[in-house]
């Protein structure tokens, strides 16, 4: 019997993944990833040059992207069939070899790996190893400390609808937005509502060739990746603040 490994990647750099996760890719000889149909996929370019010769490779590749909107029904049914697929064909190569998948980031921290974590319990032994969230990685670009004192740390999605941002915003210290391109838009209007916006900044491919650093008013709103993060340094309550 084998077991389905999730190693988790970390923030992109490869150097920065885990010693376990990292002698755990090079030694298997099963290996799934996700990716969009015809890209080569985030998580299978961070371990170029690491796998074995005799690696079997099973590209996960998502039905839909941003094609409909994350809440429609016509999303969730195709992206609840994929999973399910997937959860079935790792179960069966499972009885017969250890499955290698992995996982940008910390697959536990809003990764996709969860969906069929849920969906193998019972069916398969699961390994899942931790790692650096990405937003670990793309505050630490901006060489500044992120949280101070007691700062209570928000993280949120730029999916939420505009009212539920200006709400969690107004009560953050350090805060956190992911999944934002096209919905940068709505994300900068509402970190301008809240006083937010001069101290935002927008960090993408962050410990990755290419990362790009910017303050997020010189961004313009079709200049934003999906993936990108951005990132509001919280203030803190901190002895030399008050002096």
């Amino acid at each position: 019997m084998g077991k389905v490994i999730c190693a988790g990647l970390g923030p992109g750099d490869a150097e920065l993944m885990s010693v376990k996760s990292d002698r755990v890719i090079r030694n298997a000889t099963h290996l799934a990833y996700f990716r969009k149909k015809g890209r080569a996929g985030q998580a299978r370019s961070i371990v170029q040059g690491m796998l074995r010769d005799d690696v079997t490779e099973y590209p996960m590749e998502y039905p839909v992207t941003t094609e409909l909107h994350f809440g429609s029904d016509g999303y969730r049914d195709q992206m609840v069939a994929f999973y399910e697929e997937w959860a079935d064909r790792l179960e069966t190569l499972a009885r017969d070899h250890d499955v290698v998948v992995l996982c940008e980031g910390d697959p536990f921290f809003y990764g996709s790996f969860m969906h069929l974590h849920t969906r193998l319990q019972g069916r398969a032994e699961v390994e899942v190893l931790p790692a650096i969230p990405g937003m670990v990685g793309c505050w630490n670009a901006l060489d500044t400390p992120f949280t101070w004192g007691d700062d209570v740390l928000t993280v949120l999605m730029g999916t939420l609808p505009e009212d539920e941002l200006r709400t969690h915003m107004q009560r953050a210290d350090a805060l956190v937005v992911m999944k934002t391109g096209r919905n940068l838009p709505i994300v900068r209007r509402a970190l301008q509502d809240t006083g937010r916006l001069a101290d935002a900044w927008l960090v993408e491919k962050g410990t990755m060739p290419g990362q790009r650093v910017a303050r997020l008013v010189n961004v313009a709103d079709e200049d934003c990746p999906y993936f990108a993060i951005v990132l509001v340094h919280g203030q803190g309550r901190r002895p030399e603040a008050a002096q």
